[in-house]
């Protein structure tokens, strides 16, 4: 039994083992996720948000172009009333928001655009800017015809080339727009799956940690219900052992010494008749007998104690008629006896177990309640029988603190044994007042002898 009991391992490593692995899943989705969420947030940042602000810069730049592209149109304009110079002041306007707009450009194009893709738009609009001021400085030498020419064949040529340059790139960052969106919804997708992977693999987890944990459970119970079916036949069977012995030693007590000192008194009384009246020998016979005579008194009361015969004799109802005074006088405690309801008959081994429930109960009331007086109740009821001891002492609190509390505790595990043994019910109970009362309720039918 000890071999099987401990091959049985407790659930606490599989428990715990679960937990980590559990807890490291966590750890793994959580770190997981927050990296996909960085790597989420960093490509809204860097690359979607710049990428629009890129195109904000972009279509500023195609804006200024185009009315770069009119401004020109109109400088050629043979009706124009105004000389090719006054366009200065527009173009140094136009010249100015289109630096600025190139520069803003190039800082949120910084991530995603090469330096030689950077260089080539600013070198591009610099020798615009150069053939303009060229073309300016003709005009203001008064070479009209030159500068248009110019415009013609070079500035014209170079504005649309920048438009076209302004209008790729858009297409580049409408492109790269559309690719952020679809990684964007990639990382989404790989997310949620991964989050039901993650809650299938948790409630796998859960189940698998209940069901070993209802397993483990199962078995515990199954072990401390036979442990306890164990504990329940050896209280028994040292119960039984218990009254064997003490019925044994009553016995002897009783026939043995019992009739060794009732056959020395006898011997003693026949002596002194044959000594004279008046005899010192005759008086000191006289008290030899008497200390044997105490002495049988003393040994029956003793085996009555041990094992009442008159429990075998007349029954539960005499032995503690009997017993109650007896302990009265024993324990010095004032004992109030009741009785009430219509008696019947206890079988014998019924009534053993209820005596010693009574013993134990006034013997704990002597030694742990402090109290000096108690109540014994026994009762006949028509579904059984019920033996009630009460007392005013300190209480069940006082009773648990106390520091030999120990004994008293083993003596109530035998009287609940006791109880169990006849089918009955122990409790112990509050009284009304401050003190115990001790219940044992006994079913009739296991109560009472058969036929009595």
């Amino acid at each position: 039994m000890q071999t099987s009991l401990s091959s049985q391992r407790s659930p606490t490593t599989g428990l715990l083992l679960g937990l980590i692995i559990t807890l490291v899943a966590i750890i793994a989705y959580s770190a997981y996720t927050t990296v996909q969420l960085s790597g989420l947030r960093k490509l809204q940042s860097d690359l979607v948000d710049r990428n629009r602000k890129d195109s904000l810069q972009l279509l500023r730049l195609q804006n200024d172009l185009n009315s770069v592209a009119l401004a020109m149109r109109d400088m050629l304009d043979a009706g124009e009333p105004y000389p090719l110079s006054a366009w200065a002041a527009q173009f140094e306007r136009l010249r100015g928001d289109l630096d600025s707009a190139l520069r803003l450009e190039e800082e949120n194009a910084e991530a995603h655009r090469t330096p030689e893709q950077r260089q080539y738009l600013r070198q591009q609009l610099a020798q615009f800017w150069d053939a303009v001021d060229r073309m300016f400085a003709l005009a203001r030498d008064g070479k009209d015809q030159q500068a248009r020419d110019q415009i013609r064949l070079s500035l014209q040529a170079r504005q649309a080339a920048l438009s076209t340059a302004v209008s790729r790139l858009l297409v580049e960052n409408n492109e790269g727009e559309q690719q952020a969106a679809a990684q964007i919804e990639q990382i989404y997708n790989r997310v949620q799956r991964q989050v039901y992977l993650f809650l299938a693999a948790t409630l796998v987890a859960i189940v698998l940690t209940s069901l070993s944990l209802i397993r483990s459970n199962r078995a515990i119970f199954a072990r401390m219900e036979m442990l306890s079916t164990q504990r329940s036949e050896l209280a028994q069977k040292l119960i039984s052992t218990q009254e064997s012995t003490l019925r044994h030693i009553s016995r002897e007590l009783h026939d043995e010494f019992g009739q060794v000192l009732t056959a020395i008194g006898s011997l003693l009384g026949r002596l002194g008749n044959q000594v004279p009246e008046g005899s010192p020998v005759r008086a000191d016979l006289q008290e030899v007998r008497e200390i044997a005579q105490s002495t049988l008194n003393n040994i029956r009361s003793l085996s009555q104690a041990l094992h009442p015969v008159l429990l075998e004799e007349a029954g539960l109802e005499s032995t503690l008629d009997w017993y109650v005074p007896t302990a009265e006088r024993q324990l010095g405690l004032a004992l109030h006896y009741e009785k009430s309801g219509t008696p019947f008959a206890v079988d014998t081994a019924a009534g053993v177990h209820i005596y010693r429930v009574l013993q134990e109960a006034l013997s704990n009331v002597s030694r742990h309640s402090g109290a000096q007086e108690a109540w014994v109740r026994l009762i006949f009821q028509a579904t059984g029988l019920q033996l009630e001891i009460e007392d005013h002492g300190r209480g069940m609190a006082h009773k648990v603190a106390l520091p030999e509390a120990g004994s008293m505790g083993i003596g109530l595990v035998g009287m609940r044994e006791r109880a169990e043994l006849i089918g009955g019910t122990l409790k112990l109970l509050q009284a009304q007042s401050e003190g115990t009362l001790v219940r044992l309720t006994v079913p009739r039918e296991k109560a009472e002898a058969h036929g009595g």
